[in-house]
C-alpha cells in the first residue's frame, strides 16, 4: 500500500500529495523531497510517530527489515507484494474479534464517505 503510494503515477496536471512531498523509491530508498507539516496530524498521531522515531529511528536499514519481518502480521510475499490486512495488525496488537470488527466496521464507513465525498 505504501510503495503503492509513493509510486503512483501522476494524472495530467495534477501532482500527487505523495510526489510533492515524497522522492520515488530508489533501490528500496525514499527521502524527503520537502516538508509536509503535522496540521493533518493529531497530536495522539504526532505522539506515536515521536514514540516510533525513539524506539526506532537510528535503526539501519537492514535492522528495521529484520525487526518488521519478525512482526506476527507480516507474511514473505516469496519475492511479490502482499498488503498486510488491518485485521492482521489488530490481532497482532491484541485486539477481540468485537473490537476488530467494530474497528473494520468504522474503516468500511469511512471509506464509504471518502468516495462519496470524493476525498483522496
Amino acid at each position: 500500500m505504501l510503495l503503492d503510494l509513493a509510486t503512483d503515477e501522476d494524472l495530467p496536471g495534477h501532482t500527487s500529495v505523495w510526489a510533492n512531498h515524497i522522492a520515488e523509491p530508489e533501490h528500496y530508498s525514499v527521502r524527503l523531497r520537502k516538508d509536509p507539516g503535522e496540521d493533518e496530524l493529531s497530536t495522539a498521531e504526532v505522539q506515536l510517530l515521536d514514540e516510533v522515531f525513539q524506539l526506532h529511528g537510528t535503526k539501519s536499514r537492514w535492522e528495521l527489515v529484520d525487526f518488521t519481518h519478525k512482526l506476527p502480521e507480516w507474511k514473505n510475499p516469496q519475492g511479490s507484494a502482499i498488503p498486510i490486512q488491518y485485521r492482521d495488525i489488530l490481532k497482532a496488537g491484541g485486539k477481540t474479534e468485537i473490537e476488530i470488527a467494530a474497528i473494520e466496521d468504522e474503516l468500511e464507513g469511512i471509506a464509504l464517505m471518502e468516495n462519496m465525498l470524493g476525498a483522496r
